[in-house]
C-alpha cells in the first residue's frame, strides 16, 4: 500500500490563505484609509467654503452696521436742522409780534372798554383795564377767545367794582385783569390745515 504524505501541501495551502488574509487585510485598511481621507477631504471643502460664506455675511454685516449709523446719524442732523429752521421762522414770525399784538387789541376791544396797560412775556399778555360794565367785559372775553386770528385762551384773573374821577365827576366802573396767549404765525396755521385733514378724512 502506497502512503502519501499531505502536510507539506496542507502548510502551502494555510501560507497561501494567511497571505490572501493579509493581503485583504491590508487593503481594506488601504481602502478604509482612502474613505476617511476623502469624506475628510470633502467636510474641509464644505467647511471651508461656509467659512467663506460666513465672512462674507460679516463683511456684509459690518457695511450694513456703519450705514445704519451713518443713517442714524443723518436724522440727528436732519432733525437738529429742523430744529434750528424752525427757531429761525420763530424769531423772524416773534419779531412782528408787537404789531399784531397791537392791532388785535385796537380790533377786539369793543365800545365801553379801556386798556390801562398790557405787558408780553414770552406769549403770554397780560391786559389790565376798565370796563362799563361786565357785559363789556364779557363781550371782550369772547372776542379774543372766538373771533381774533392772533389772540387765543383768555383767561380772566380778576373782575371788581371801582371808582373813576373824584368828587361829583366820579363813576363807576369794573377794572379787569386778565391773561391772554399770542399765537405764533405757525400756530395760526394749524388749525385750518387740521380742519381742512379732518374734512378729507
Amino acid at each position: 500500500m502506497i502512503r502519501i504524505n499531505l502536510l507539506p501541501h496542507r502548510e502551502e495551502k494555510r501560507k497561501q490563505k494567511k497571505q490572501a488574509f493579509y493581503t485583504l487585510l491590508a487593503l481594506g485598511g488601504v481602502i478604509g484609509v482612502g474613505i476617511v481621507l476623502l469624506v475628510g477631504g470633502y467636510n474641509a471643502r464644505a467647511i471651508a467654503i461656509q467659512d467663506a460664506r460666513n465672512q462674507e455675511l460679516k463683511t456684509a454685516i459690518t457695511v450694513l452696521d456703519k450705514k445704519i449709523a451713518e443713517i442714524a446719524t443723518l436724522k440727528q442732523e436732519i432733525e437738529a436742522l429742523k430744529a434750528r429752521q424752525q427757531a429761525v421762522e420763530d424769531l423772524q414770525g416773534d419779531r412782528n409780534q408787537p404789531v399784531y399784538l397791537l392791532d388785535e387789541l385796537v380790533r377786539q376791544t369793543p365800545p365801553g372798554v379801556y386798556l390801562k396797560a398790557f405787558r408780553q412775556d414770552g406769549q403770554k399778555v397780560a391786559v389790565n383795564g376798565y370796563a362799563q360794565s361786565q357785559e363789556r367785559v364779557s363781550e371782550l372775553l369772547r372776542n379774543l377767545a372766538g373771533v381774533s386770528p392772533w389772540l387765543e385762551r383768555p383767561d380772566l384773573i380778576e373782575v371788581k367794582s371801582t371808582g373813576l374821577g373824584q368828587g361829583k365827576s366820579a363813576r363807576k366802573v369794573v377794572e379787569f385783569n386778565l391773561n391772554v396767549m399770542i399765537k405764533r404765525p405757525r400756530d395760526k396755521d394749524q388749525p385750518e390745515d387740521n380742519g381742512k385733514a379732518r374734512e378729507r378724512g
